[in-house]
């Protein structure tokens, strides 16, 4: 019996992981306590580490990974992002009944179809966020277009002392229970009184930007916080690779490496044609490789938090100890009328919404549906100020169309959504650097399926943040949970995502990868599992249903889709077979 299994669980757990390969892989869940940057409390461990191990795979080879459960209640792992088959995608109620307590699951894989930078997680209850995940590396079978030196996982996650479901109460009973950032009389915000008013008339707050913040997070880096000094070491002249994977339940995170160029060259595992930022923001549960060739002695690596409450740290190092600066957390963001599905309005804050008008699909815009004669286009240079907030259109339920169910889950609709794929993120669109949006991307490859949707669909996120209810199409997952998503095997279809809320989403869509329409030409479109959909925008991507079974189609924050925000995709067999 290794040492690890011997602790646990009342040793203490590890910080980082330990890489396993093989035809067959061993992984133990277990309770444990964890413990970073003053902060302890109680988490899970996977083979007696946070995060658990490095799964490393090889694409054409077939793998048994083999799961045993010393919890006292039922636990899971779900593969994000890899092709198998759904009865292995591991998601309790769906896929698979789960892994009960003393009991081995063998996830049963056949030759893997793909290679690239994911990850894996607990798909019950809340145990994503006490430690349950860790990353995948499937290496390619043949050559790798990405030449590196070095080569690196970059896993960001949160770590906080109070119990997942202590927090999933108290944003039950507010939302904003986290969110120390809140506007006031004398604050330093770049807000007028009428602005403020504006904000309060709507009974919201522009600061609201995460569910869960660094009041009670610490944010980690491979299991490290930001005190633990994470190295990552390097000759200089070398390229290092660095798989970033946001394994977060609730962040989004931007980052940055002060002084270094950064080359993206894969985005959610797939290739792209190489695009040169500055920055990038990462959704929860989405993944970027990026090579970087640093030349001074140590480079910070920061992974600031979207709404600037915190960070992770860690070292470009040409030598142990070596250190750099590390920077300080820029201002607070505000959320603006853009935000709010108000189409270009966007007077919150006095910064500009970052969308690539040139690019954009007007064609697509439903201007019959804009109401324009509600508009008072004579009236001063600010209409967001001039409005009767209390009677915006963000509250019109008749916006919606007949298949949204707009009752007490439903408190905003966004009037005007637009296609934001050009918006780097929030907090992002005013800096002066080269910031990565969706528009960048481009698929390295050309896609497989070139034929065009034979339908189109269009689903609406919906959500009530005062009462923290979250869904697709006003209806929580418990009141269609027998009311699946159908699609025929191998159609394609064109699915719009609207976002009538004032947060972003990350939804993911298991088993599949998707098309993102982002007006590169049909077949390059990027192919991703996961895309984050902004506030009060859309997003539309290209679907072929050709991995038949039952899916689990989520909102990636964990809170979301435990509130409600989940559905099942269910392709049928070809031929009916089961």
């Amino acid at each position: 019996m290794p040492a690890w299994a011997r602790a646990m669980p009342h040793g203490p757990v590890r910080q980082g992981f330990d890489e396993v390969s093989g035809r067959s892989i061993d992984l133990m869940v277990a309770e444990t306590s964890f413990a970073t940057g003053g902060r302890r409390g109680h988490a899970i461990a996977v083979n007696g580490s946070i995060p658990g191990p490095l799964i490393r795979l090889k694409e054409g080879e077939p793998v048994r990974l083999n799961v045993t459960n010393h919890l006292a209640e039922d636990t899971s792992i779900h593969w994000h992002g890899l092709l198998l088959p759904f009865q292995f995608d591991g998601v309790p109620g769906v896929s698979f009944p789960g892994i009960a307590p003393g009991q081995t699951f063998t996830y049963d894989i056949p030759a893997l179809r793909q290679s690239g930078t994911y990850w894996w997680h607990s798909h019950s209850g809340l145990q994503e966020q006490a430690g349950h995940y860790g990353p995948i590396i499937v290496d390619p079978a043949g050559a790798d277009p990405v030449q590196a030196d070095r080569d690196y996982v970059l896993l960001l996650s949160e770590f906080t002392p109070m119990h997942p479901h202590a927090i999933m109460a108290k944003l039950k009973k507010g939302e904003e229970y986290f969110n120390r950032q809140k506007t006031t009389a004398t604050d330093d915000y770049p807000l007028t009184g009428e602005e403020r008013r504006m904000w309060a008339g709507m009974r919201m707050m522009p600061t609201d930007i995460a569910d869960v913040t660094g009041s009670t997070y610490t944010y980690l880096i491979n299991g490290h916080g930001p005190d633990d000094g994470l190295e990552y070491l390097f000759n200089p002249g070398e390229r290092v690779r660095l798989r970033v994977i946001n394994g977060s339940a609730m962040s989004f995170f931007n980052i940055r490496i002060p002084g270094v160029k950064m080359t993206v060259v894969a985005a959610d595992g797939l290739n792209v044609r190489p695009v040169e930022v500055d920055e990038f923001q990462i959704g929860t549960a989405e993944t970027y490789d990026v090579v970087v060739e640093p030349t001074g002695a140590a480079h910070t690596i920061v992974a600031e938090a979207m709404d600037r409450s915190g960070m992770g740290v860690a070292t470009l190092a040409s030598r142990p100890g070596a250190r750099a600066p590390v920077p300080p957390l820029r201002d607070p963001v505000l959320l603006t009328m853009t935000d709010m599905g108000h189409g270009g309005m966007d007077h919150g804050s006095g910064g500009h919404d970052g969308m690539d008008h040139g690019a954009m699909d007007h064609g697509s815009m439903d201007h019959g549906a804009m109401d324009h004669a509600g508009m008072d286009h004579g009236k001063p240079a600010d209409p967001a100020l001039a409005m009767d907030h209390g009677d915006m259109k963000m509250r019109d339920t008749s916006l919606l169309p007949p298949d949204v169910e707009a009752g007490p889950g439903v408190d905003m609709v966004a009037a005007m959504p637009m296609d934001r794929t050009g918006f780097p993120g929030l907090g992002l669109d005013t800096v002066e650097h080269k910031v990565l949006t969706y528009r960048d991307l481009a698929a390295l490859a050309p896609n497989d399926d070139p034929r065009r949707p034979s339908r189109s669909m269009e689903i609406h996120l919906t959500g009530n943040m005062e009462r923290y209810m979250w869904s697709f199409d006003g209806k929580k997952f418990s009141a269609v949970s027998d009311q699946p998503i159908r699609f025929a095997y191998n159609e394609r279809v064109r699915v719009k995502l609207v976002n009538d809320t004032m947060m972003a989403h990350p939804i993911h869509l298991h088993g599949h990868f998707f098309e993102l329409v982002n007006g590169a030409e049909p077949m390059h479109q990027p192919q991703k599992h996961t895309v984050i959909v902004q506030p009060g925008s859309t997003v539309t991507f290209d679907l072929t249903a050709d991995e038949p079974g039952d899916w689990a189609f989520h909102c990636h924050l964990l809170y979301h889709m435990h509130a409600g925000m989940f559905q099942v995709v269910s392709v049928a067999f070809p031929g009916g077979a089961q």
